[in-house]
């Protein structure tokens, strides 16, 4: 039996229901969503786990307001873990939080 996990990453105009897709392994099942805001992240969080998914690994994008808001959302249903840029490559070398938390 494989772990169900989940990567997010966020950018703008993503959409949640077509931007996304599931690696299976035989360790590892990974859905990887896209989001187009904070506010999407949280919402979809809530669904992966609610579809088994016991930890959720963050893109870059995220700032730490962002993946503060995501762990809060999900609680103890699963960890949540990021991957750190402060200072963005593709949102011209600023934070998820400037970008997203509007």
């Amino acid at each position: 039996m494989s772990v169900k996990v989940a990567f997010i990453f966020i950018a703008p105009e993503v959409d949640c229901n077509s931007h996304r897709a599931t690696i299976n392994s035989p360790i590892v099942s990974l859905s990887v969503v896209g989001v187009k805001n904070y506010e999407e992240a949280q919402k979809v969080a809530l669904q992966l786990v609610e579809d088994g998914i016991t930890a959720i690994e963050l893109c870059a994008g995220f700032g730490t307001d962002g993946t503060a808001l995501v762990a809060k959302a999900v609680g103890d249903k699963a960890i949540v873990g990021v991957v750190r840029f402060d200072l963005h490559p593709a949102f011209n070398h600023q934070s998820g939080d400037k970008v997203f938390n509007k």
